[in-house]
C-alpha cells in the first residue's frame, strides 16, 4: 500500500481536534492532533500520537505529563497555529489564554474539555510515538459552547450539537 492511498483513506475518518500540551524543565510545548483517543476508564487513560520529528515530542517524553485541550469550532486558527511550524512556541501560547493543571500542564481556557494527565507508557510505532497518560482530572466547559472541531477530508468542519447535519464545512 502506498503512503498516499492510505493518507486518502484516513482523511474519510472524522477526527475531534485537540491541542496537547506540556510543561516543565524543558518549557511550555505543545502541536494539534488529531490521533486522541480514549482507552480504558479504570483506570481512566487515553493515548495520544505524535510524531516523533514534532519539536514538541522531546520535551511530552521527558517532562512526562501532558494535557489534553479539546478545541470547539470556533478555535481553528488556534489549531493552525499550534500545527505550523513557523510559530514559535512562545507565539503559539500568546494566542489564548492558559492555566496550569495539577501536574503542570498548560490547560486552555474556554476548551470543550481539558485532560490533565500522567504519562504511563511510551510506544514507538513506524514515524509515530504512541504516549499512554492516566488521566488526573479532567475540566469541562460549563457554558453553552460551540459545536466541537472536527478534521474530515483535510479540512476542518464541525460537529452538530442538534443531529442535523451531522458535519458541516
Amino acid at each position: 500500500m502506498s503512503t498516499a492511498a492510505f493518507r486518502d483513506g484516513m482523511a474519510a475518518l472524522a477526527s475531534a481536534i485537540s491541542i496537547v500540551t506540556t510543561d516543565g524543565p524543558g518549557g511550555a510545548h505543545g502541536f494539534t492532533a488529531s490521533a486522541v483517543c480514549s482507552v480504558s476508564d479504570t483506570p481512566p487513560t487515553v493515548l495520544v500520537c505524535i510524531n516523533r520529528t514534532a519539536s514538541a515530542h522531546p520535551h511530552i517524553v521527558r517532562h512526562g505529563v501532558l494535557a489534553i485541550n479539546v478545541l470547539h469550532a470556533g478555535q481553528s486558527a488556534l489549531s493552525d497555529r499550534f500545527a505550523s511550524r513557523r510559530y514559535t512556541m512562545a507565539e503559539r501560547f500568546a494566542g489564548a489564554t492558559w492555566r496550569r493543571g495539577a501536574t503542570g500542564a498548560p490547560l486552555l481556557e474556554g476548551a470543550l474539555a481539558s485532560l490533565d494527565c500522567r504519562i504511563s507508557d511510551v510506544r514507538d510505532v513506524g514515524t509515530h510515538a504512541v504516549v499512554f497518560a492516566h488521566v488526573i482530572a479532567i475540566t469541562h466547559a460549563t457554558e453553552a459552547t460551540p459545536p466541537a472541531l472536527l478534521w474530515f477530508r483535510r479540512g476542518y468542519g464541525r460537529a452538530s450539537q442538534d443531529g442535523e447535519d451531522a458535519f458541516r464545512a
